[in-house]
Formats: structure tokens, C-alpha cells, sequence
């Protein structure tokens, strides 16, 4: 079996910023000559197995960094965006965009910064008379967007922000629960917490220090809830750093990613990363299990698993996914090879859309990408109660999976055939950018194939793919 080459430039040159060293001191500390460090972060050359040693004994790096998903994720954006009917011309080839994203990351970025402002221009165009007519107006990117892209490129992991969540729950007094150091650790600030009938889940009033939790809602929701406030309380100067370094466009984008790092102290307090990676691998990611564990909802563990990309320290690298009944995705997160569309929908054939037809069971499935990787995909339905009979239950389905390799680690894939080549059911990313010729489920031609009309013939599709 042939070893994959490793190409891993950027990486290189980011450790090397980092570090604020030149390329001739960098290259003395690997033991590498000074053109062959050049020709590695260049990606002229494989990253070799010395080079590998050197990193993590000289500067305790993590190799498994070399091998993240970031150049996966900016090749499957770029195609999407690539996609768009904007783009009239051939489109690059995939080794190119391969290329771009191994050798220049911050280019292919910026590239997909520029798109989604196109977007956001042509969805406002009703509108653009009017905000061209003042004087401030600005195109911007969709703060939320912005928002996601960032976490998204993250790895959907924030170190800092982790760790300080983590200390916080260790400081816990025996037997007690987390809601209850929540609300000690609020009337240490003297905030008063009480719960109220009405139906915002969380209000806090600055004036009177008293922060307000509904009593409608579930006890996984009231802690989150109390966490929440404790991260905008105690961390303000961890959560503004972030925000300084994550260099958001607008104050908008700047308050949706505040709310975020709330959001994400939240669940990573509620489930601290040791014990809970501890407890996911002892209970082989069974999600009730770990939800009862932590005091959870099953929706706060499937996403948590997704975060658990700590260095040194990984979990099992998941997808994770969340689409309303319409099937537009409203979270998405891949530590692994695959990538969801930035825009519209998951695959229909995916059996995330399934699960709205069988609520309260979880639906498993074995699945393969058009580029031949193998996933075993995991899908539930979560409805999420207004607390009241007249307040709209909002209803979701998750999907969190991971590479077909994992499988054996959890409990819901056993019974399986995952030797199967029949088990396999076809799934994609979009339409745009999906190969298959004879997918049933297709809305619109693939973008690098040519197409045949045929009046007098009318098969799976009314159009056939060259």
C-alpha cells in the first residue's frame, strides 16, 4: 500500500510566524537546509519525516495539525462558489484549486470573501437604489455568515475559551450540580437569578443585576442559559481578545461572534473536555448516555463531539449538522473530509432529511461521497417545546457522522456491514458539484459536465451528462 505524501506549506510557514523565526533559523532548529525548508513551504516537496520529529520534539508541536481539514474545506467552498452561474467560463481543475488551497490558504480565502459579497449584493439588489443613496452605505458580508466562517476555519474549536470553560467546571464543589455553581458563581457578582413564566429563555436585566430564566424551559436549556451569562460576566476580557484577533468587518459581526464565544463557553462548561472526551470514548458516543451524564441535550452533545479537536488531545474528528424542515442547513461543522455547501441545502439523499419522519428514533447509514470516501452517518429529529400552548414548537433533525475508520467507536454502527460495497448509499455536496450521473434526487446539471437534450427521450432526468 503506497504512503500518502504530505504537503503541508501553509502549516509550515504559520509555526514559523508564530514563532517569529526567519527561514535560516527555522531550518537550523529541524536540521534541514535552508533551500529544502524553501521547497517544503512551498509545497515543492513532501514534508519529511525528520522535519515531522523535529517539529514535535523541538517545538512540541502537534503533527496531526499538518493533516487538518482546512485545505479540504477551501477546495469544497471554492467549487461551490465556482459553481455559481456568475462564473461563465471553464472552470479551474480541481488540481488547481487543490493548489491554491495548499499553497496560498489566505488568497483562496479572500476569493470566497469576495463571492459571498457578490451574493450578498445581488440578494439585496431590491434594496440597493436605497443604500446607495446614502452616504454610509457599505456592502458587507452577512455578519451571521461571517460569523460561521470563522468558527467554521477554526475548526470549530477556540482554545482559550475552551481551556478557561474547563477551569470554571473543575472548580465545582463535590456533588454539585453545574446549574447550581451557575448560579453561585452569578450571586458571587451579586446577580440574582430567578426563575420566571415567560417565554425568552434567558433575560438579564444590568440595571438590577438580575438575570431571569425561563421555567418553561428544558433543564439542559436553563443551564446552558445560566453558563451563558457567566461567560459574558467572568470572561469579558478572554471573549474580547478573541474578537480583536477574529478582526470582524462590522460591529455586527462583531456582536453575532460575542454571542457565539458566549455559546460556545456555555456547552464547553456544561461539558468539560477531559471528562467528557473521557466519557465519549467510555461510552463509545452514545449520546443519551453522555446527555444524562452532563445534564445535556442531545443536540448539545452530538455538536460538542464535533469540538473535540483539542491538540495533543483529539477526539474522534465528526461532522455535525443541523437542517430545519425546509432542509436549509442552520449549523454545519466538518473536522472531517467532509464538507457541507456553504448555500441551500444538505443532499437530499442523506438520511438527516429522514429523520422529521421518525421522530424520537436515531437513523443510521452508510454513505459515500462522489470522491469515494466512506462515512458512517448517525440522524435524529430535535423538537424544541415553546414551553406553552400557544408558543410554536420548533422542530430540527441533527446529523453528526464521521469516517467509515471510526465506526468500530461507536455504539451505533454495530451490526453493521461496513465491508459492504452495497451498503454504501451514494450522497454529495451539492448538486453543482456533483458528478453523479443518474442521481434521481438531482435539481440542477453539474457544473463540469456538458449536457444532451433529447426530445424524444425521457430518462431519470430530461437531460443526459456527457
Amino acid at each position: 500500500m503506497a504512503i500518502q505524501k504530505l504537503y503541508a506549506g501553509a502549516k509550515l510557514r504559520e509555526l514559523r510566524g508564530r514563532l517569529s523565526l526567519t527561514q535560516k533559523a527555522f531550518a537550523e532548529k529541524l536540521g534541514v537546509s535552508l533551500p529544502y525548508l524553501n521547497q517544503m513551504e512551498n509545497n515543492n516537496r513532501p514534508v519529511s519525516t525528520a522535519v515531522v520529529l523535529g517539529l514535535a520534539q523541538e517545538f512540541g508541536f502537534d503533527v496531526t495539525e499538518l493533516q487538518s481539514g482546512d485545505e479540504a474545506r477551501l477546495v469544497s467552498d471554492m467549487r461551490e462558489a465556482l459553481a455559481d452561474p456568475v462564473f461563465t467560463g471553464t472552470p479551474p481543475a480541481l488540481a488547481d484549486m487543490r493548489l491554491a488551497a495548499a499553497n496560498a490558504p489566505a488568497l483562496a480565502r479572500a476569493f470566497l470573501d469576495l463571492h459571498a459579497a457578490y451574493r450578498q449584493t445581488h440578494e439585496r439588489l431590491a434594496s440597493l437604489d436605497e443604500a446607495l443613496g446614502r452616504e454610509d452605505a457599505r456592502l458587507q458580508p452577512s455578519p451571521w455568515e461571517e460569523v460561521r466562517d470563522f468558527f467554521h476555519y477554526c475548526d470549530n474549536y477556540i482554545d482559550a475559551v475552551d481551556r478557561s470553560a474547563e477551569l470554571f467546571a473543575n472548580r465545582c464543589d463535590p456533588g454539585e450540580t453545574m446549574a447550581a455553581a451557575a448560579v453561585r458563581a452569578l450571586n458571587a457578582h451579586d446577580i440574582r437569578v430567578i426563575f420566571v413564566d415567560a417565554p425568552d429563555a434567558r433575560y438579564y436585566d444590568p440595571e438590577s443585576k438580575t438575570l431571569r430564566i425561563s421555567q418553561f424551559a428544558s433543564p439542559a436549556t436553563q443551564t446552558f442559559q445560566l453558563l451563558f451569562q457567566i461567560a459574558l460576566i467572568t470572561q469579558e476580557p478572554l471573549l474580547e481578545a478573541t474578537l480583536d484577533l477574529a478582526r470582524f468587518q462590522s460591529e455586527e459581526a462583531r456582536s453575532v461572534g460575542k454571542v457565539g464565544l458566549a455559546n460556545y463557553f456555555a456547552g464547553a462548561a456544561l461539558m468539560p473536555y477531559g471528562a467528557f472526551l473521557s466519557a465519549a470514548q467510555s461510552a463509545r458516543h452514545d449520546l443519551e448516555v453522555l446527555a444524562t451524564r452532563f445534564g445535556a441535550s442531545i443536540e448539545q452533545v452530538a455538536h460538542r463531539l464535533s469540538t473535540l479537536q483539542r491538540p495533543g488531545a483529539k477526539g474522534i474528528p465528526f461532522f455535525f449538522v443541523r437542517v430545519d424542515q425546509a432542509g436549509t442547513i442552520t449549523k454545519r461543522h466538518s473536522a472531517t473530509t467532509l464538507q457541507f455547501a456553504r448555500y441551500g441545502g444538505a443532499c437530499p439523499l442523506w438520511n438527516v432529511h429522514q429523520a422529521f419522519e421518525l421522530p424520537g428514533q436515531f437513523l443510521r447509514q452508510l454513505a459515500e461521497t462522489p470522491d469515494g470516501a466512506r462515512y458512517f452517518c448517525l440522524a435524529r429529529d430535535v423538537s424544541k417545546s415553546g414551553g406553552a400552548y400557544a408558543v410554536p414548537t420548533r422542530r430540527y433533525a441533527i446529523g453528526l457522522g464521521c469516517e467509515v475508520k471510526h465506526a468500530p467507536a461507536l455504539v451505533y454502527a454495530d451490526h453493521m456491514d461496513i465491508s459492504s460495497t452495497e451498503a454504501y448509499a451514494p450522497i454529495g455536496i451539492s448538486c453543482r458539484i456533483c458528478e453523479r450521473r443518474q442521481c434521481h434526487q438531482r435539481s440542477v446539471p453539474p457544473l463540469e459536465r456538458q449536457l444532451r437534450v433529447d426530445p424524444d427521450r425521457r430518462g431519470i432526468l430530461p437531460y443526459q451528462l456527457d
